[in-house]
């Protein structure tokens, strides 16, 4: 029997499983789909209803970048900003 120390890991825990990494990839793929659905339907939205959520329709052309990794945090950042 050997002894693993708290700092050391084991052979088997360091390789990497495919299977693990596939899933990992759809459903990130799945939530990133999701969450541009959500702001297609914000856009759907007129210009009143946009306002009350404390949103334009400028912000969910930036929070739907491509290279925005965190759209739901920059509408959020930017109706607070709005509301105070």
């Amino acid at each position: 029997m050997a002894l693993v120390l708290s700092g050391e890991r084991p052979a088997a825990a360091a390789t990497i499983n495919p299977v693990t990494l596939l899933v990992t990839w759809f459903a990130k793929a799945r939530a990133g789909r999701l969450q541009r659905l959500a702001l297609e339907n914000l856009l759907e939205l007129d210009a009143h209803r946009l306002d009350d959520l404390g949103i334009n329709r400028a912000d969910l052309f930036d929070a739907m970048q491509v290279n925005n990794r965190r759209p739901t945090r920059l509408l959020a950042e930017r109706r607070s900003h709005r509301v105070d």
